[in-house]
Order: structure tokens, then sequence, then C-alpha cells
């Protein structure tokens, strides 16, 4: 601390920004000011005030690092751009944000429209963020439908299948001017502001010069422009002469905060985004509704007149923010943008709603689950890490093993694992094939379960317990048998059966299904890759070495296949007369 009140007596009387640092060196917040001096002294003298989060902040921070800048817009701008890139603990930020995606107008002479999750200062124009990939995708899929601009990320020499089925205007083969593609450019872009009003009117003038130009191809293709666009307009809430604004609205619920934002263009409501934000319980709903402007229009575009604000800003947060963004904030009293306002409120309150129902579905099917569990099966304690064991194979070939892992009733995929079961090759023995599995993964005490769950009824069952208590683990093991969902516990021959509608069985039933599928999948890919091989082995000359080399250097059968004489001498172990004996091979007649 001695170190710190060193440097809170050169601090300078500049606007700026700060970064506090914790004893690792870690940025765990960043804030700007109009004088540095001032603010960054406040943290660090006895105020009552403070709220528990500063208080918790500070005690936390070994030293901090300052950035004078010219001005306070760019003390804003800088202080937006580092907190996206640390992240810093006590900062209100989007959450997830990183996932967002955009859609991005490309900055190339023939412009394209593509998905991106990357925002980078390449002259290219970026709309979004987007809460919903699946929203930003059905958008993009309409666009191209309206629009029909290249898809392609580079030319081609002719016409493709877009062009064919009316989805792009081949400037690659010169079937159309930069001049009239920058048009069609120009208006797609208009359409993602929002503007649909303003492209209707242009649209429908270019196609009358079009057509009184006798250019009834480019007047027909515009025409069926314009009517796409008027379907989608029909469906926007028309609101009343209230210029381009976005409205702002937040909500809370159980420690959650959600700030929603519509877009009104031209009168109408073209769209709305949720975003939750982390940090914001401890803060005022003024210091919330801030730190989601700064962050969200860091990574928008803004081409809104107006912002409208759901609660009072403090004045120089006001003035700082009007400035950067070029656009005027108030909160209306009253009138239809003081409508529009608790409309943005109404649907944040709605998200947290519906998110908190999603969570409590989302807690019963996990953790709920996993406490209903313990208690049906009468368990020592709960069973937060379940593994599960499943054998497939076709007539005792290709016999194999999976084991899956679920941590707090979710699938913890990376500890999955797979084996190939080598002790009933060519003959049906799931019990052998359960002892095997078994033996290879309990051989040790790493890393044990609270539950071993085994896909079958007591047979099963008894094949694992033999191998786990004979190592010396006191692990509670399970069967689950298929036909009627019953449960086999160890030292009962009557088992178990669950409540039909209860969230243990689903449970159960999922960590069983991806047992089997994981297995089925590992099965039918080394099922595959025999009949891929037999094929070989039936070439007179091809013994195993020499398979192993040809799929080392061609990787697949149909490359084997299409391979010259010659490519196939050079591979090692090969020679020109076994090359030729693959060759005759592949060729004869079917």
């Amino acid at each position: 601390m001695d170190t710190i009140q060193e440097k809170l007596k050169t601090l300078p009387a500049s606007p700026g920004v700060y970064l506090m640092k914790d004893s690792r060196g870690k940025i765990i917040y960043v804030g700007k000011a109009v004088v540095l001096k001032n603010r960054v002294r406040q943290y660090f003298q006895f105020n009552k005030n403070h709220g528990a989060k500063v208080k918790a902040m500070v005690a936390k921070v070994a030293d901090f690092e300052t950035i004078i800048t010219a001005s306070e817009v760019e003390a804003l701008i800088l202080e937006c751009n580092l907190i996206k890139k640390y992240r810093p603990r006590y900062n209100i930020s989007l959450k997830d944000d990183k996932s967002y995606p955009y859609l991005k107008l490309t900055a190339e002479d023939f412009p394209r429209i593509v998905l991106t999750r990357r925002v980078i200062h390449d002259g290219s124009r970026y709309f979004g963020p987007y809460t919903s990939g699946l929203a930003v995708k059905e958008t993009l899929q309409l666009l191209k439908k309206i629009f029909p601009l290249r898809t392609c990320r580079t030319f081609a020499k002719r016409p493709c299948l877009e062009f064919h089925i009316k989805r792009c205007l081949a400037p690659c083969a010169n079937k159309i001017s930069r001049e009239d593609y920058m048009r069609f450019v120009n208006a797609a872009e208009k359409f993602l502001e929002g503007r649909t009003a303003q492209v209707e009117r242009e649209l429908s003038n270019q196609m009358t010069e079009a057509a009184e130009a006798l250019n009834f191809e480019q007047a027909a293709r515009l025409r069926d422009i314009l009517s796409a666009i008027r379907k989608v307009t029909e469906k926007q809430k028309i609101v009343t002469d209230t210029g381009d604004v976005d409205a702002i609205g937040l909500a809370r619920l159980d420690g959650e905060t959600c700030a929603q934002i519509f877009f009104v263009r031209d009168g109408k409501v073209t769209g709305r985004e949720s975003f939750l934000l982390s940090g914001a319980a401890d803060e005022s709903d003024a210091q919330a509704v801030t730190e989601f402007i700064k962050q969200y229009y860091s990574r928008a575009q803004i081409s809104a007149a107006e912002i409208l604000l759901p609660t009072t800003l403090a004045d120089d947060d006001l003035k700082i923010l009007s400035e950067w963004l070029g656009a005027k904030l108030i909160e209306p009293k009253r009138g239809v943008k003081r409508s529009l306002v608790e409309m943005a409120i109404q649907n944040a309150e709605k998200f947290l709603a519906e998110e908190s129902a999603r969570s409590q579905i989302k807690n019963a099917q996990t953790v709920g689950a996993v406490e209903e569990l313990k208690n049906f099966l009468n368990l020592p304690k709960l069973p937060r890490r379940m593994e599960c064991f499943d054998i497939s194979h076709i007539q005792g070939a290709e016999t194999v093993a999976s084991m899956v892992v679920f941590e707090n009733g979710l699938p913890d995929k990376k500890s999955y694992r797979r084996f190939k079961i080598r002790s009933t090759e060519g003959k049906p023995d799931d019990f052998l094939s359960m002892r095997e599995v078994t033996t290879r993964r309990y051989s040790s005490t790493e890393n044990l379960p609270d539950l071993i769950v085994i896909d079958g009824g007591q047979g099963q069952l008894s094949s694992a317990l033999e191998i786990i208590r004979g190592a010396g683990h006191s692990v509670p093991v399970v069967g689950l048998a298929k036909q009627f969902e019953l449960i086999f516990v160890e030292g009962s021959s009557i088992p178990i059966e669950l409540p039909k509608d209860s969230q243990a069985l689903k449970l159960m039933q999922r960590i069983r299904d991806e047992a089997h599928h994981f297995a089925i999948t590992y099965h039918r890919k080394l099922r595959r890759k025999r009949n891929l091989k037999s094929e070989l082995d039936n070439v007179a000359g091809i013994g195993a070495k020499r398979r192993s080399e040809l799929f080392k250097k061609f990787g697949t059968l149909a490359k084997i296949k299409s391979a010259t004489v010659e490519e196939l001498a050079a591979v090692p172990s090969m020679n020109k007369t076994a090359a030729e004996s693959i060759r005759n091979f592949f060729s004869r007649p079917l």
C-alpha cells in the first residue's frame, strides 16, 4: 500500500483511464476519469458511501496504472476497449460478449454480407451485436433472398448456380456494372439499418427509371425485391413519427440485470435485443445504463438521432456520451417516447422472468435430479460425478465399450473414454466385455466417481461388481435395464422402479442414452474401417504392412483406387508388381 500512496501523490489532473491490479498483476477494474487525480484518490479514502463491491475491489488492489488521454471522449473510448480486452472482474460487462454474432458488409469492390463473430478495423461495416445466433442466420438468409449480392469469396470465371437461380448478380462475369451493383448494396445497407421506407422509395424510383429505359429485366428484378421488402415491413409495428430512436429498458430480478434495446426507424419498431449484464447487481440503475451504453455502442454503429433512457444519468456522463455518439440522450417523461421506454422495460422484465424459469427447469434437470437420485437410491452422498458404461457389437465383431461422465447432471465430454474390447473378439459375451472394461477403468483409485451406472440388468451388474469390489472400491454401482427402466442395486434381486415423471429417472435415461450413442458411434467407425480395408485384403500381394502404408499415404480407399501405378509403386514397401495388381483388381468389371 506504500507504493499506492506514493503513486497517489503524483497523479495528474488530466482526463484518462485507470487500471486497478491485484497482487498477481491481473487487471480487476478499468475506469475513466475527467480528472484522474480526484477520481483515483476517492477509492483509497475512507468513504462510508462506498458499496460492498467497491470495498471488495479496493481490498484486492495491490497496484494501479493510469493512461492520460487528450479528452474525456478519448478516455471513454479507451475505457471501452480495455474492458473488452481484459474483461475485468469488477466491471459491469455484457455477458458472453465474445460470442455475439454480427452481420458484416465487406469493404470490397463488390461487397458481400457475411456472418462473423470478430469485429476488426478493416473498413467493413458491422451490424449488431445480435444476441441470437439463430435469428441472425435467418436474417442473413432473408437478405440473400431479397438482395442478390455475391456470396463467393473469390471471383469465378463464369457464373455459378447462384446466378442461374437468380440469387446473385454475377459481377464476376461482368453481368452487372459496379455502379448498378452498388445500388443493391446501398439498399441492403439501409435495410439492415431499418430504413425500409427509404429503401422502398429508392427502389420504386429505380424500377420506374428502368422501365422507361426499356430495361425490363432490371425493372422486373427491382419489382421482385420491392415486393419481398414490403412483405417484411408489413409485420413491423407502426409507432408514430418519432424519428430514428433507440429506446433502452432496464430490469432486475433475483440478482440478474437485463438491458433491452428497441430500434425504431422510419416510425417503426424494426428490432430489439436483450443483454444480460454481469457485475451490475450492486450498481445503481444509472450506472448500469451508462455502462451498457458504453459497451453496446462501442460494438455497434449507431444510426439513431436519439437514445431514450429509462433513468436519469449523471450530467457528466450525459455530456460525454452525447459527444461520443453524436446523438441526443434523453429520459422521456411522457408521450410516445416514454411508451417506447416502458415497452423496453416490460420486455426486459419478461426476458428475465423467462430466463429465471429456464434456469429453474435446468436446475431441476441437473442438480435437482442428482439430489432426487440420491434419495431414491439411498446413496451415501450426492452422485455429483457419475460414470456410465455400455457395450456395442454385432455378433461379437468389433466389440467396443463406452464410458460417459456426468458432472452435477451435465455431460462432461472431455472425460469420455472408449475401449476396444480384446477378450471377446469373435464371440458375443457382454458379461465378459463388462468385466474387461471395468478392470481397465478401475485398476487404480484415480478420480473415482460417486456412482457407477452399468447399462444392463442383473447379469451385467454382477460382472462389473466382481471387478470393482475386487479392486477394493466401495463406490455404489447400479444397473439400468432397458426394457422396463428398472434399476438393479447391489445385494438385492428386487429392482427399484423410479417414478416415470421424476427428474432422477430422466437423468438416468440421459446418461444411459449418451453411453449407448457414444459406444455405437465408435463401433460403426471401426466397422466402416474394417469394411474399407477388407477390399484390399482381396488383392493378391497386399498384406497388412502394405495395406497400412497405403492408407498412411492416401488416407482413403477412394484415393487408393484412383491412384496411378506409379503413385502406388512409390509407397514404402510397395513395388510395381503390387501396384499393377491393385490397379487390375479395381479396374475389373463388376
